[in-house]
Protein backbone atom coordinates (compact mmCIF):
# COMPACT_ATOMS: atom_id res chain seq x y z
CA UNK A 1 0.00 0.00 0.00
CA UNK A 2 2.83 2.29 0.91
CA UNK A 3 4.79 1.70 -1.65
CA UNK A 4 2.22 2.00 -4.48
CA UNK A 5 1.00 5.56 -2.78
CA UNK A 6 4.68 7.18 -2.80
CA UNK A 7 5.10 6.08 -6.43
CA UNK A 8 1.99 8.13 -7.40
CA UNK A 9 3.43 11.09 -5.50
CA UNK A 10 4.66 13.02 -8.89
CA UNK A 11 1.15 12.70 -10.85
CA UNK A 12 -0.90 13.58 -7.28
CA UNK A 13 1.43 16.99 -6.61
CA UNK A 14 0.33 18.46 -10.03
CA UNK A 15 -2.95 17.43 -9.74
CA UNK A 16 -3.40 19.19 -5.99
CA UNK A 17 -1.14 21.98 -7.03
CA UNK A 18 1.84 21.10 -4.75
CA UNK A 19 5.27 20.33 -6.40
CA UNK A 20 6.85 17.44 -6.46
CA UNK A 21 10.33 18.63 -5.14
CA UNK A 22 7.87 19.35 -1.86
CA UNK A 23 7.00 15.77 -1.86
CA UNK A 24 10.60 15.35 0.10
CA UNK A 25 9.19 16.23 3.64
CA UNK A 26 10.68 16.80 6.76
CA UNK A 27 7.98 14.55 8.78
CA UNK A 28 5.83 12.17 7.89
CA UNK A 29 2.64 11.75 9.58
CA UNK A 30 0.09 8.62 8.51
CA UNK A 31 -3.15 8.66 9.84
CA UNK A 32 -5.31 5.52 10.14
CA UNK A 33 -8.73 6.25 10.10
CA UNK A 34 -12.43 5.34 10.16
CA UNK A 35 -15.88 7.10 10.67
CA UNK A 36 -19.70 6.18 11.62
CA UNK A 37 -19.10 2.51 11.96
CA UNK A 38 -22.63 2.27 13.48
CA UNK A 39 -22.25 -0.41 15.55
CA UNK A 40 -21.40 -2.31 12.47
CA UNK A 41 -19.91 -5.27 14.47
CA UNK A 42 -20.33 -8.07 12.33
CA UNK A 43 -19.99 -8.36 8.85
CA UNK A 44 -21.82 -6.17 6.50
CA UNK A 45 -23.41 -6.98 2.60
CA UNK A 46 -24.08 -5.07 -0.37
CA UNK A 47 -26.58 -3.20 1.52
CA UNK A 48 -24.21 -2.17 4.86
CA UNK A 49 -27.05 -4.58 6.88
CA UNK A 50 -25.54 -7.53 8.56
CA UNK A 51 -24.42 -10.18 6.82
CA UNK A 52 -24.87 -13.85 7.20
CA UNK A 53 -22.69 -16.53 8.34
CA UNK A 54 -22.91 -18.78 4.97
CA UNK A 55 -22.92 -14.96 2.86
CA UNK A 56 -19.44 -14.56 4.82
CA UNK A 57 -17.97 -18.35 3.82
CA UNK A 58 -18.54 -17.53 0.54
CA UNK A 59 -16.89 -14.57 0.16
CA UNK A 60 -19.97 -12.43 -0.07
CA UNK A 61 -19.17 -9.71 2.90
CA UNK A 62 -17.45 -6.84 3.58
CA UNK A 63 -16.23 -5.12 6.71
CA UNK A 64 -17.32 -5.71 10.44
CA UNK A 65 -15.07 -5.15 13.74
CA UNK A 66 -12.83 -8.15 12.97
CA UNK A 67 -11.91 -7.07 9.37
CA UNK A 68 -11.18 -3.33 10.90
CA UNK A 69 -9.03 -4.74 13.63
CA UNK A 70 -6.77 -6.87 10.86
CA UNK A 71 -6.36 -3.65 8.43
CA UNK A 72 -5.43 -1.10 10.93
CA UNK A 73 -3.14 -3.71 12.68
CA UNK A 74 -1.50 -4.39 9.14
CA UNK A 75 -0.59 -0.97 8.13
CA UNK A 76 0.27 0.27 11.38
CA UNK A 77 2.39 -2.54 12.73
CA UNK A 78 4.36 -2.72 8.95
CA UNK A 79 4.37 1.36 8.71
CA UNK A 80 6.08 1.07 12.75
CA UNK A 81 8.44 -1.14 11.79
CA UNK A 82 9.58 1.04 8.77
CA UNK A 83 10.57 3.97 11.48
CA UNK A 84 6.74 5.88 10.19
CA UNK A 85 4.37 7.73 12.73
CA UNK A 86 0.87 6.43 12.86
CA UNK A 87 -2.08 7.88 14.76
CA UNK A 88 -5.33 5.98 14.79
CA UNK A 89 -8.30 7.72 15.00
CA UNK A 90 -12.09 7.29 14.88
CA UNK A 91 -14.26 10.27 13.29
CA UNK A 92 -16.97 9.80 15.61
CA UNK A 93 -20.31 7.57 15.39
CA UNK A 94 -19.68 4.28 16.81
CA UNK A 95 -23.03 4.18 18.55
CA UNK A 96 -26.72 2.65 17.07
CA UNK A 97 -26.99 0.68 13.97
CA UNK A 98 -27.39 -2.81 14.58
CA UNK A 99 -28.41 -5.42 17.48
CA UNK A 100 -25.07 -4.93 19.06
CA UNK A 101 -26.07 -1.37 20.47
CA UNK A 102 -29.71 -2.20 20.59
CA UNK A 103 -28.24 -5.40 23.01
CA UNK A 104 -25.01 -3.97 24.64
CA UNK A 105 -25.17 -0.23 24.59
CA UNK A 106 -22.14 0.80 23.45
CA UNK A 107 -19.57 -1.65 25.55
CA UNK A 108 -18.97 -4.00 22.70
CA UNK A 109 -17.76 -0.71 20.69
CA UNK A 110 -15.41 0.52 23.32
CA UNK A 111 -14.51 -3.33 23.95
CA UNK A 112 -13.45 -3.16 20.46
CA UNK A 113 -12.22 -0.17 19.97
CA UNK A 114 -9.87 -0.75 22.94
CA UNK A 115 -8.51 -3.82 21.38
CA UNK A 116 -7.53 -2.18 18.17
CA UNK A 117 -5.69 0.09 20.00
CA UNK A 118 -7.09 3.78 18.82
CA UNK A 119 -5.61 7.17 19.83
CA UNK A 120 -8.33 9.40 19.86
CA UNK A 121 -11.95 9.37 18.73
CA UNK A 122 -14.77 12.41 17.84
CA UNK A 123 -17.88 12.31 19.43
CA UNK A 124 -20.46 11.75 16.99
CA UNK A 125 -24.39 12.54 16.86
CA UNK A 126 -25.41 9.39 17.85
CA UNK A 127 -23.45 8.90 20.75
CA UNK A 128 -26.13 11.23 22.24
CA UNK A 129 -28.47 8.85 21.31
CA UNK A 130 -29.67 7.53 24.45
CA UNK A 131 -28.76 10.85 26.15
CA UNK A 132 -25.75 12.19 28.10
CA UNK A 133 -25.43 9.05 30.28
CA UNK A 134 -24.32 6.02 28.13
CA UNK A 135 -21.59 8.30 26.29
CA UNK A 136 -20.29 8.75 29.30
CA UNK A 137 -20.27 5.23 30.47
CA UNK A 138 -18.42 4.60 27.10
CA UNK A 139 -15.84 7.42 27.68
CA UNK A 140 -14.95 5.49 31.13
CA UNK A 141 -14.61 2.36 29.31
CA UNK A 142 -12.00 3.34 26.90
CA UNK A 143 -8.32 4.05 26.70
CA UNK A 144 -8.10 6.93 24.79
CA UNK A 145 -9.19 10.47 24.85
CA UNK A 146 -13.10 11.63 23.54
CA UNK A 147 -12.96 15.09 22.06
CA UNK A 148 -15.02 17.33 20.60
CA UNK A 149 -14.09 21.03 21.06
CA UNK A 150 -17.25 22.94 20.21
CA UNK A 151 -18.99 20.93 23.41
CA UNK A 152 -19.23 22.91 26.69
CA UNK A 153 -20.44 19.83 28.85
CA UNK A 154 -19.67 21.54 32.13
CA UNK A 155 -23.06 21.88 33.02
CA UNK A 156 -23.99 18.36 32.83
CA UNK A 157 -23.43 16.32 35.88
CA UNK A 158 -22.71 13.24 34.00
CA UNK A 159 -20.29 14.59 31.31
CA UNK A 160 -18.53 17.50 33.19
CA UNK A 161 -14.62 16.86 32.46
CA UNK A 162 -14.90 13.80 30.33
CA UNK A 163 -15.44 15.02 26.88
CA UNK A 164 -11.88 16.71 26.05
CA UNK A 165 -11.48 20.38 24.04
CA UNK A 166 -8.08 18.98 21.90
CA UNK A 167 -5.63 16.59 22.99
CA UNK A 168 -1.80 17.25 21.95
CA UNK A 169 -0.04 13.67 20.88
CA UNK A 170 3.67 12.95 21.14
CA UNK A 171 4.34 11.12 17.58
CA UNK A 172 8.16 10.19 16.75
CA UNK A 173 9.19 13.56 18.86
CA UNK A 174 6.52 15.79 17.28
CA UNK A 175 3.34 17.66 18.83
CA UNK A 176 0.46 16.50 16.68
CA UNK A 177 -2.87 18.57 17.83
CA UNK A 178 -6.02 16.92 17.47
CA UNK A 179 -9.03 18.75 17.72
CA UNK A 180 -12.76 18.42 16.98
CA UNK A 181 -15.96 19.57 16.47
CA UNK A 182 -19.70 18.02 16.17
CA UNK A 183 -22.58 19.13 14.11
CA UNK A 184 -24.72 21.61 16.26
CA UNK A 185 -28.04 19.95 14.87
CA UNK A 186 -27.12 17.18 16.86
CA UNK A 187 -29.90 18.96 19.07
CA UNK A 188 -32.07 17.55 16.58
CA UNK A 189 -30.74 14.71 15.63
CA UNK A 190 -29.76 13.12 18.68
CA UNK A 191 -30.74 13.42 22.39
CA UNK A 192 -27.51 15.75 24.05
CA UNK A 193 -30.54 17.12 26.65
CA UNK A 194 -30.58 20.47 27.39
CA UNK A 195 -26.85 20.58 29.35
CA UNK A 196 -25.01 20.14 26.48
CA UNK A 197 -23.84 23.79 24.84
CA UNK A 198 -23.28 23.83 21.35
CA UNK A 199 -20.78 26.75 19.75
CA UNK A 200 -20.56 27.51 15.97
CA UNK A 201 -18.13 24.64 14.70
CA UNK A 202 -16.42 26.88 12.57
CA UNK A 203 -15.67 29.46 16.04
CA UNK A 204 -14.74 26.36 17.61
CA UNK A 205 -12.30 24.93 15.16
CA UNK A 206 -10.40 28.25 14.95
CA UNK A 207 -10.01 28.93 18.78
CA UNK A 208 -8.73 25.78 19.44
CA UNK A 209 -6.23 26.33 16.28
CA UNK A 210 -5.26 29.64 17.83
CA UNK A 211 -4.96 27.86 21.28
CA UNK A 212 -2.40 25.46 19.91
CA UNK A 213 -0.71 27.37 17.73
CA UNK A 214 -0.26 29.77 20.93
CA UNK A 215 1.40 26.80 22.77
CA UNK A 216 3.79 26.17 19.75
CA UNK A 217 1.90 23.26 18.35
CA UNK A 218 2.38 23.82 14.48
CA UNK A 219 0.89 20.21 13.27
CA UNK A 220 -3.06 20.42 13.45
CA UNK A 221 -5.40 17.73 12.14
CA UNK A 222 -9.22 18.49 13.12
CA UNK A 223 -10.94 15.21 13.61
CA UNK A 224 -15.13 16.11 12.96
CA UNK A 225 -17.94 14.78 12.59
CA UNK A 226 -19.77 17.77 10.84
CA UNK A 227 -19.92 16.04 7.56
CA UNK A 228 -18.13 16.86 4.00
CA UNK A 229 -19.61 20.47 3.51
CA UNK A 230 -18.72 21.73 6.98
CA UNK A 231 -15.08 20.03 6.30
CA UNK A 232 -14.82 22.05 3.59
CA UNK A 233 -16.37 25.59 4.62
CA UNK A 234 -13.85 24.49 8.22
CA UNK A 235 -10.72 23.37 5.97
CA UNK A 236 -11.39 27.10 3.77
CA UNK A 237 -11.94 29.29 6.66
CA UNK A 238 -9.12 28.41 9.62
CA UNK A 239 -6.01 29.26 8.75
CA UNK A 240 -3.41 27.06 10.31
CA UNK A 241 -5.07 24.10 9.96
CA UNK A 242 -3.28 21.38 8.03
CA UNK A 243 -5.91 18.36 7.31
CA UNK A 244 -9.48 17.51 8.10
CA UNK A 245 -10.35 14.04 8.90
CA UNK A 246 -14.26 13.74 8.85
CA UNK A 247 -17.37 11.91 9.64
CA UNK A 248 -20.97 12.30 9.44
CA UNK A 249 -22.38 12.48 6.07
CA UNK A 250 -21.02 8.99 5.34
CA UNK A 251 -19.17 10.02 2.28
CA UNK A 252 -17.42 7.81 -0.52
CA UNK A 253 -13.76 9.24 -0.84
CA UNK A 254 -11.27 7.63 -3.26
CA UNK A 255 -7.93 8.49 -5.00
CA UNK A 256 -8.70 4.93 -7.25
CA UNK A 257 -12.70 4.17 -7.24
CA UNK A 258 -14.28 5.83 -10.25
CA UNK A 259 -17.47 5.21 -8.20
CA UNK A 260 -16.80 7.51 -5.17
CA UNK A 261 -17.92 10.26 -4.56
CA UNK A 262 -15.10 12.66 -4.30
CA UNK A 263 -11.30 12.45 -4.62
CA UNK A 264 -9.63 11.64 -1.91
CA UNK A 265 -7.93 13.66 -0.35
CA UNK A 266 -10.44 16.01 -1.77
CA UNK A 267 -8.95 20.00 -1.21
CA UNK A 268 -10.31 22.76 0.69
CA UNK A 269 -8.45 26.69 -0.47
CA UNK A 270 -7.96 28.82 1.31
CA UNK A 271 -7.71 32.96 0.74
CA UNK A 272 -3.73 32.97 0.44
CA UNK A 273 -4.31 29.55 -1.82
CA UNK A 274 -3.27 27.46 0.90
CA UNK A 275 -4.64 23.90 0.14
CA UNK A 276 -5.88 21.79 3.19
CA UNK A 277 -6.60 18.05 2.47
CA UNK A 278 -10.35 16.79 3.72
CA UNK A 279 -10.67 13.01 4.07
CA UNK A 280 -13.59 10.86 4.90
CA UNK A 281 -14.13 6.57 4.55
CA UNK A 282 -17.69 6.08 3.72
CA UNK A 283 -19.65 4.19 7.13
CA UNK A 284 -20.60 0.82 8.55
CA UNK A 285 -16.91 -0.49 8.70
CA UNK A 286 -16.51 -0.76 4.80
CA UNK A 287 -12.90 0.92 4.37
CA UNK A 288 -10.38 2.15 6.44
CA UNK A 289 -8.79 5.41 5.28
CA UNK A 290 -5.02 5.68 5.27
CA UNK A 291 -3.84 9.49 4.82
CA UNK A 292 -0.69 10.47 4.27
CA UNK A 293 0.69 14.13 4.81
CA UNK A 294 4.21 15.13 4.97
CA UNK A 295 5.57 18.30 7.10
CA UNK A 296 8.13 20.59 6.46
CA UNK A 297 10.02 22.24 9.38
CA UNK A 298 7.19 24.98 9.84
CA UNK A 299 4.62 22.66 10.56
CA UNK A 300 3.26 23.18 7.30
CA UNK A 301 1.75 20.74 5.54
CA UNK A 302 3.57 20.29 1.96
CA UNK A 303 2.33 16.97 0.28
CA UNK A 304 -0.71 14.88 1.07
CA UNK A 305 -2.14 11.73 -0.20
CA UNK A 306 -3.75 8.35 0.21
CA UNK A 307 -6.55 5.81 -0.48
CA UNK A 308 -9.77 4.54 1.57
CA UNK A 309 -9.02 0.97 1.14
CA UNK A 310 -11.78 -1.37 0.78
CA UNK A 311 -12.51 -4.47 3.52
CA UNK A 312 -13.62 -7.42 1.67
CA UNK A 313 -13.50 -10.80 1.47
CA UNK A 314 -9.57 -10.49 0.77
CA UNK A 315 -9.10 -8.85 4.29
CA UNK A 316 -9.04 -11.77 7.00
CA UNK A 317 -10.81 -11.30 9.43
CA UNK A 318 -8.91 -11.21 13.26
CA UNK A 319 -9.13 -14.70 14.87
CA UNK A 320 -9.53 -13.79 18.19
CA UNK A 321 -11.75 -10.58 17.75
CA UNK A 322 -13.71 -12.62 14.87
CA UNK A 323 -14.52 -15.25 18.35
CA UNK A 324 -15.32 -12.80 20.78
CA UNK A 325 -17.78 -11.30 18.57
CA UNK A 326 -19.75 -14.53 17.82
CA UNK A 327 -19.68 -14.84 21.39
CA UNK A 328 -21.35 -11.81 22.07
CA UNK A 329 -23.70 -12.95 18.92
CA UNK A 330 -25.02 -16.29 20.35
CA UNK A 331 -27.70 -14.42 22.89
CA UNK A 332 -29.35 -12.20 19.78
CA UNK A 333 -28.54 -14.63 16.79
CA UNK A 334 -31.83 -16.74 17.54
CA UNK A 335 -34.10 -13.64 17.54
CA UNK A 336 -32.26 -12.04 14.36
CA UNK A 337 -32.61 -15.01 12.28
CA UNK A 338 -36.30 -15.70 12.88
CA UNK A 339 -37.92 -15.00 9.33
CA UNK A 340 -40.96 -12.86 9.07
CA UNK A 341 -41.84 -12.89 5.92
CA UNK A 342 -40.35 -12.40 2.56
CA UNK A 343 -40.56 -9.20 -0.38
CA UNK A 344 -40.45 -10.25 -4.44
CA UNK A 345 -37.42 -7.26 -4.77
CA UNK A 346 -35.08 -5.23 -3.53
CA UNK A 347 -36.69 -2.81 -1.21
CA UNK A 348 -34.05 0.42 -1.53
CA UNK A 349 -33.53 2.20 1.98
CA UNK A 350 -30.24 3.78 1.12
CA UNK A 351 -29.53 7.29 2.19
CA UNK A 352 -28.74 8.91 -0.61
CA UNK A 353 -31.92 8.30 -2.30
CA UNK A 354 -35.19 8.13 1.23
CA UNK A 355 -33.38 11.60 2.26
CA UNK A 356 -33.65 13.48 -1.40
CA UNK A 357 -36.81 11.86 -2.54
CA UNK A 358 -39.71 9.13 -2.48
CA UNK A 359 -38.39 5.65 -1.84
CA UNK A 360 -39.69 2.41 -1.47
CA UNK A 361 -38.58 1.33 1.91
CA UNK A 362 -40.04 5.09 3.29
CA UNK A 363 -43.33 4.11 1.28
CA UNK A 364 -43.56 0.37 3.20
CA UNK A 365 -42.30 1.70 6.95
CA UNK A 366 -44.99 4.99 6.54
CA UNK A 367 -47.89 2.66 5.10
CA UNK A 368 -46.77 0.38 7.96
CA UNK A 369 -47.41 2.86 10.60
CA UNK A 370 -50.38 3.81 8.74
CA UNK A 371 -52.09 0.49 8.59
CA UNK A 372 -51.39 0.40 12.25
CA UNK A 373 -53.42 2.71 13.92
CA UNK A 374 -56.22 3.86 10.78
CA UNK A 375 -58.75 2.24 13.18
CA UNK A 376 -58.65 5.27 15.42
CA UNK A 377 -58.79 7.57 12.60
CA UNK A 378 -55.17 7.97 11.60
CA UNK A 379 -55.13 9.36 7.95
CA UNK A 380 -52.08 10.96 7.98
CA UNK A 381 -48.28 9.12 8.30
CA UNK A 382 -44.46 10.77 8.49
CA UNK A 383 -41.77 8.75 8.73
CA UNK A 384 -37.91 10.68 8.76
CA UNK A 385 -35.88 9.39 6.19
CA UNK A 386 -33.23 9.74 8.43
CA UNK A 387 -34.70 6.70 10.72
CA UNK A 388 -34.28 4.47 7.76
CA UNK A 389 -30.50 2.98 7.70
CA UNK A 390 -30.40 -0.15 5.63
CA UNK A 391 -31.98 -1.57 2.42
CA UNK A 392 -33.44 -5.20 2.59
CA UNK A 393 -32.80 -7.61 -0.25
CA UNK A 394 -35.10 -9.72 -2.19
CA UNK A 395 -36.72 -12.96 -0.53
CA UNK A 396 -37.02 -14.12 2.99
CA UNK A 397 -37.05 -10.97 5.22
CA UNK A 398 -35.51 -11.55 9.04
CA UNK A 399 -36.15 -9.74 11.67
CA UNK A 400 -32.51 -8.87 11.95
CA UNK A 401 -33.01 -6.90 8.91
CA UNK A 402 -35.91 -5.05 9.81
CA UNK A 403 -34.03 -4.16 12.90
CA UNK A 404 -30.68 -3.11 10.76
CA UNK A 405 -33.19 -0.43 9.05
CA UNK A 406 -35.02 0.45 12.05
CA UNK A 407 -32.27 -0.12 14.84
CA UNK A 408 -33.27 3.33 17.07
CA UNK A 409 -36.30 1.31 19.71
CA UNK A 410 -38.68 4.07 18.13
CA UNK A 411 -42.64 3.51 19.19
CA UNK A 412 -45.35 5.09 17.18
CA UNK A 413 -46.53 8.64 18.24
CA UNK A 414 -49.87 9.61 17.24
CA UNK A 415 -51.39 13.14 17.75
CA UNK A 416 -54.14 16.04 16.50
CA UNK A 417 -52.42 19.11 14.51
CA UNK A 418 -54.15 21.09 11.43
CA UNK A 419 -53.08 21.17 8.54
CA UNK A 420 -50.88 24.14 8.61
CA UNK A 421 -48.91 22.26 10.86
CA UNK A 422 -48.46 19.43 8.62
CA UNK A 423 -47.43 22.07 5.57
CA UNK A 424 -44.78 23.22 7.90
CA UNK A 425 -43.64 19.89 9.03
CA UNK A 426 -43.44 19.51 4.97
CA UNK A 427 -41.19 22.37 4.79
CA UNK A 428 -38.88 21.64 7.29
CA UNK A 429 -38.50 17.84 5.82
CA UNK A 430 -37.21 19.24 2.52
CA UNK A 431 -35.41 22.75 4.25
CA UNK A 432 -31.77 20.70 4.25
CA UNK A 433 -31.96 18.59 1.31
CA UNK A 434 -28.81 20.23 0.48
CA UNK A 435 -27.09 18.47 3.56
CA UNK A 436 -28.69 15.15 2.95
CA UNK A 437 -30.37 15.60 6.00
CA UNK A 438 -32.10 13.24 7.93
CA UNK A 439 -35.47 15.34 8.22
CA UNK A 440 -36.72 14.67 4.79
CA UNK A 441 -40.53 13.27 4.63
CA UNK A 442 -41.72 9.94 4.08
CA UNK A 443 -45.57 10.04 3.68
CA UNK A 444 -48.76 7.68 3.74
CA UNK A 445 -51.90 9.36 3.19
CA UNK A 446 -51.25 12.43 1.39
CA UNK A 447 -49.04 13.70 -1.15
CA UNK A 448 -47.06 16.34 -1.89
CA UNK A 449 -44.65 18.40 -4.46
CA UNK A 450 -41.29 20.20 -3.56
CA UNK A 451 -39.00 22.26 -5.85
CA UNK A 452 -35.47 21.79 -4.88
CA UNK A 453 -34.26 25.14 -6.46
CA UNK A 454 -36.78 27.29 -3.90
CA UNK A 455 -36.13 28.57 -0.84
CA UNK A 456 -36.01 26.49 2.41
CA UNK A 457 -39.51 27.25 4.26
CA UNK A 458 -41.30 28.23 0.69
CA UNK A 459 -40.61 24.69 -1.25
CA UNK A 460 -43.58 22.64 -0.85
CA UNK A 461 -46.82 22.82 -2.61
CA UNK A 462 -49.64 21.05 -4.02
CA UNK A 463 -50.38 19.10 -0.57
CA UNK A 464 -53.29 16.25 -1.12
CA UNK A 465 -54.69 14.37 1.54
CA UNK A 466 -56.55 10.99 1.06
CA UNK A 467 -60.19 11.69 0.34
CA UNK A 468 -61.25 8.05 2.37
CA UNK A 469 -62.27 7.00 -1.14
CA UNK A 470 -59.68 5.94 -3.26
CA UNK A 471 -58.63 9.61 -3.88
CA UNK A 472 -57.14 13.05 -3.02
CA UNK A 473 -58.64 16.30 -2.26
CA UNK A 474 -56.23 19.48 -1.25
CA UNK A 475 -55.25 19.99 2.38
CA UNK A 476 -57.27 22.34 4.32
CA UNK A 477 -54.84 24.48 6.43
CA UNK A 478 -57.59 24.87 8.77
CA UNK A 479 -58.89 21.43 9.51
CA UNK A 480 -57.96 18.87 12.10
CA UNK A 481 -56.04 15.80 11.35
CA UNK A 482 -54.73 12.34 13.13
CA UNK A 483 -51.62 11.83 12.41
CA UNK A 484 -48.79 9.18 13.24
CA UNK A 485 -45.07 9.55 13.57
CA UNK A 486 -42.17 8.55 15.44
CA UNK A 487 -41.70 9.18 19.18
CA UNK A 488 -38.56 10.82 18.06
CA UNK A 489 -40.06 13.09 15.65
CA UNK A 490 -43.04 13.78 17.39
CA UNK A 491 -41.01 15.29 20.51
CA UNK A 492 -38.81 17.91 18.22
CA UNK A 493 -36.69 15.63 16.80
CA UNK A 494 -35.20 16.51 12.90
CA UNK A 495 -36.60 19.81 13.38
CA UNK A 496 -40.34 18.90 13.48
CA UNK A 497 -40.79 21.08 16.70
CA UNK A 498 -44.26 21.85 15.89
CA UNK A 499 -45.50 18.84 16.56
CA UNK A 500 -44.24 19.03 20.42
CA UNK A 501 -47.17 21.40 21.36
CA UNK A 502 -49.74 18.88 19.17
CA UNK A 503 -52.54 18.21 21.01
CA UNK A 504 -53.57 14.34 21.96
CA UNK A 505 -50.45 13.14 21.42
CA UNK A 506 -49.42 9.58 22.42
CA UNK A 507 -45.40 8.76 22.17
CA UNK A 508 -46.03 5.11 23.66
CA UNK A 509 -46.94 2.98 20.82
CA UNK A 510 -46.12 -0.23 19.73
CA UNK A 511 -42.16 -0.51 18.64
CA UNK A 512 -41.72 0.66 15.04
CA UNK A 513 -39.46 -2.35 13.97
CA UNK A 514 -42.51 -4.58 15.17
CA UNK A 515 -44.87 -2.75 13.41
CA UNK A 516 -43.31 -2.73 9.83
CA UNK A 517 -42.81 -6.68 10.41
CA UNK A 518 -45.52 -7.01 11.35
CA UNK A 519 -46.95 -6.04 7.92
CA UNK A 520 -44.79 -7.35 6.07
CA UNK A 521 -45.70 -11.01 7.39
CA UNK A 522 -49.50 -9.46 6.69
CA UNK A 523 -48.83 -9.07 2.86
CA UNK A 524 -47.69 -12.77 2.40
CA UNK A 525 -44.55 -11.20 0.13
CA UNK A 526 -44.01 -7.61 -0.08
CA UNK A 527 -43.82 -5.93 -3.33
CA UNK A 528 -41.69 -2.70 -2.96
CA UNK A 529 -42.93 0.23 -4.75
CA UNK A 530 -42.79 3.97 -5.82
CA UNK A 531 -46.50 5.50 -6.70
CA UNK A 532 -45.72 9.15 -7.16
CA UNK A 533 -47.06 10.16 -3.36
CA UNK A 534 -43.69 12.79 -3.94
CA UNK A 535 -42.91 14.64 -6.48
CA UNK A 536 -39.03 16.44 -6.67
CA UNK A 537 -38.88 19.68 -8.94
CA UNK A 538 -35.46 20.23 -9.85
Amino acid sequence: MLSRLLASSTALAVATGFTAGMAQADYTLHVIHINDLHSRIEPINRFDSTCGAEDDAEGKCFGGVARVATKINELRDSLTAAGENVIVVDAGDQFQGSLMYTTYKGAVEAEFMNAIGFDVMAVGNHEFDDGPSKLAEFIDAVDFPVISGNLDVSQDDLLAGKVGNHVVLDVGGEKIGIISALAVDTVDTSSPGPNVIFQDEVDAIAADVAALTDDGVSKIIALTHVGLPKDLEIASAVSGLDAVVGGHSHTYLSASDPKRAGAYPTYASQEDGTLVPVVQAYAYSKYVGHLILNFDDEGNVTYAEGDTIVLDASVEADAAIAARVAELAGPIEEMKNEVIGSTTGFIEGDRSVCRAMECPMGNLVADAMLDRVADQGVTLAIQNGGGLRASIDEGEVTMGEVLTVLPFQNTLATFEGNGQMVIEALENGVSRLEDGAGRFPQVAGMKYTFDVNAEPGARVSDVMVADGMGGFKPIDPAATYLVVTNNYVRNGGDGYRMFTSAANAYDFGPGLEQVVADYIAATGGYEPFTDGRITRVE
